[in-house]
C-alpha cells in the first residue's frame, strides 16, 4: 500500500520570500493550467465556429462566474480559518470545518443549479445577448451549468488543501482536468463539429473527473484532517459555521459584488456588437494570465498571514505583505511590454477577424491599467483575508464591486461619452481600490489585534 503523506505544512517557519515563493509555485502553475483550461474552450471555438461561437462562449464564461460566487467565497474564508485553526494546532477544528463546508457547498450548488435551469432565458436577454449568437449562449450556460456541482466541489476541496499547506495535490487535480479538456475539445468541436455545446461538454467531463480524484485524495487521508466522510457525519458544525459564515458571507458579497458589476457592464458592452462582445472578451481572458499570478500570491499569501496570527508570529505579517507586492510586480511588467508591442499577436491567437483585431489595439491603454491594478491587489487581499477581517471585505466588496466598477463605467461610458472605451476603462480603474483600502489597514496595524496572544 502507498505511504500517505503528510498534507498539513507549518508555513510560520524558514525564510518569508522562500516559503511565498514555494507555496505559490504549485498555486501557480494551478492557475495557469485553470486559464489555459478555461482558454481552451475559446481558442477552438474561435478557430472552428468562428466570431459568433467565440461571442457565445465569452457571455456563457461570464455567466457561469457569476454562479461561482458562494463557492469563491465561502472556500476562501474556509481555506484561512483552517490555516488559523492549523498554526493553532486545532486539527479537531479542521474537521469539523471539512465536514461544513461540503455539506453546504453542495447544497447550495444543487439549489443554484436548479434555479438557473428555471431562470436561465431571462439571465442571457438580461445579458442583452446579441440575437445571432442567442441559441449558441445557451448551449454553452446550460450544458456547463449540469458541472457546477463539480465546479463547487473541486473549489472547497483545494481550499481545505491550500488551508492546510498543501499547495501541489490541487495542481495536480487541476493538471487531470486541462489535460481531459483539451482533448474532448478538439474530439467535440474541432471532429465531431458539436460547436459551443461540445466545448461545455468537454468541460463538464473534464471538472467531474478532477473532482473525484480530489475526494479520493482526501478521503485517504482523513485521519489527518479528522474527518471520516461517513454519511451521518456531512452536517453543519455550529462551533465552526459562526465563523465561517462571519467571514465567507463578506467574501461571498465581495466576490457576488464583482461579477454581477463586470457583468452590468459588460450588458451595455453587448449592445455594441459581436465584434466589441469578441474583443472583451478575449481581453478578460488575456487578464487572467496575470490574473493566475496575483491569485497564487493572494491565496498563498493569505494561508501564511492566518497561520502567522493563529501562532502569534506577528513579525512575518508585514513581510509577506512587502514580498507579495515584488512578486507579482516582475511578471506584471513583462506582460505590460507584451501587450503593448504584440497586442494584434496576442488577440490573433483567438479570432483572425480584421474587425476584432483593428479594435484589440485600442484595448492597449485599458490592459495597462488593468496590469497596474492586478499587481498592487495580492498584497493587500493577502493581509485583509488572512487577518479574517469581514467588515473590511464587505468594504472592499462595496467599493470595488458596486460603487466603484458600475459608477465609474457609467460616468466615463455614458455621462461623458467615452462609449465602449468609458466602460473598459471604468472596469480597470476599480481594480485600484482594494490596493487603497489594504494599505491603509497595514499602516494601521489594526490588523495586529487579530493575533493569537
Amino acid at each position: 500500500m502507498q505511504k500517505k503523506k503528510e498534507l498539513i505544512r507549518d508555513l510560520t517557519v524558514g525564510s518569508v520570500p522562500k516559503t511565498l515563493l514555494s507555496f505559490a509555485a504549485p498555486l501557480l502553475l494551478s492557475g495557469l493550467l485553470q486559464m489555459f483550461y478555461n482558454l481552451v474552450d475559446m481558442l477552438v471555438v474561435g478557430r472552428f465556429v468562428g466570431t459568433d461561437g467565440l461571442s457565445a462562449v465569452a457571455i456563457g464564461g461570464e455567466v457561469l462566474q457569476l454562479m461561482n460566487f458562494v463557492a469563491m467565497g465561502f472556500s476562501n474564508a474556509g481555506q484561512i480559518l483552517i490555516s488559523r485553526y492549523v498554526g493553532e494546532n486545532r486539527r479537531d477544528k479542521v474537521g469539523k470545518m471539512v465536514a461544513t463546508l461540503f455539506t453546504l457547498l453542495m447544497s447550495i450548488s444543487v439549489v443554484i443549479m436548479v434555479t438557473f435551469l428555471f431562470g436561465y432565458k431571462g439571465v442571457i436577454n438580461w445579458l442583452n445577448t446579441p440575437a445571432e449568437i442567442w441559441e449558441y449562449t445557451r448551449q454553452y450556460s446550460v450544458t456547463c451549468v449540469y458541472g457546477i456541482v463539480f465546479i463547487y466541489g473541486y473549489n472547497l476541496v483545494s481550499a481545505i488543501l491550500r488551508g492546510m499547506g498543501d499547495s501541489k495535490h490541487p495542481f495536480q487535480f487541476i493538471a487531470i482536468a486541462t489535460g481531459i479538456n483539451v482533448v474532448l475539445d478538439l474530439l467535440f468541436v474541432g471532429g465531431l463539429k458539436m460547436g459551443p455545446w461540445g466545448a461545455a461538454l468537454a468541460t463538464v467531463i473534464g471538472q467531474a473527473v478532477s473532482f473525484l480524484f480530489a475526494v479520493r485524495l482526501l478521503y485517504r487521508n482523513r485521519e489527518q484532517i479528522h474527518f471520516d466522510f461517513k454519511l451521518r457525519n456531512f452536517r453543519l458544525h455550529r462551533e465552526v459555521l459562526g465563523p465561517l459564515m462571519a467571514l465567507g458571507i463578506p467574501m461571498v458579497i465581495q466576490s457576488a459584488a464583482i461579477n454581477f458589476s463586470m457583468l452590468y457592464v459588460n450588458k451595455f458592452v453587448n449592445t455594441y456588437g459581436t465584434v466589441a462582445v469578441a474583443v472583451t472578451g478575449v481581453a478578460r481572458k488575456l487578464e487572467t494570465m496575470l490574473g493566475v499570478i496575483t491569485q497564487a500570491v493572494s491565496a498563498a499569501g493569505g494561508a501564511m498571514v492566518a497561520q502567522a496570527l493563529g501562532a502569534g508570529k506577528t513579525d512575518r505579517v508585514p513581510r509577506v505583505v512587502g514580498h507579495a507586492l515584488w512578486i507579482v510586480a516582475v511578471p506584471a511588467s513583462v506582460f505590460a511590454v507584451i501587450t503593448a508591442i504584440r497586442p494584434e499577436w496576442l488577440f490573433g491567437l483567438f479570432s483572425d477577424d480584421p474587425a476584432v483585431l483593428a479594435m484589440a489595439v485600442t484595448y492597449i491603454p485599458v490592459a495597462l491599467v488593468q496590469y497596474l491594478g492586478a499587481t498592487l491587489r495580492p498584497a493587500s487581499f493577502a493581509l485583509i483575508n488572512g487577518s479574517g477581517n469581514s467588515k473590511l471585505n464587505l468594504a472592499v466588496a462595496l467599493l470595488d464591486g458596486v460603487v466603484a466598477r458600475i459608477g465609474l463605467s457609467l460616468l466615463l461610458g455614458i455621462a461623458l461619452g467615452w462609449g465602449i472605451h468609458g466602460f473598459w476603462y471604468g472596469n480597470a480603474l476599480s481594480g485600484l481600490v482594494p490596493f487603497l483600502i489594504g494599505s491603509t489597514y497595514l499602516f494601521s496595524g489594526k490588523w495586529k489585534k487579530r493575533a493569537k496572544v
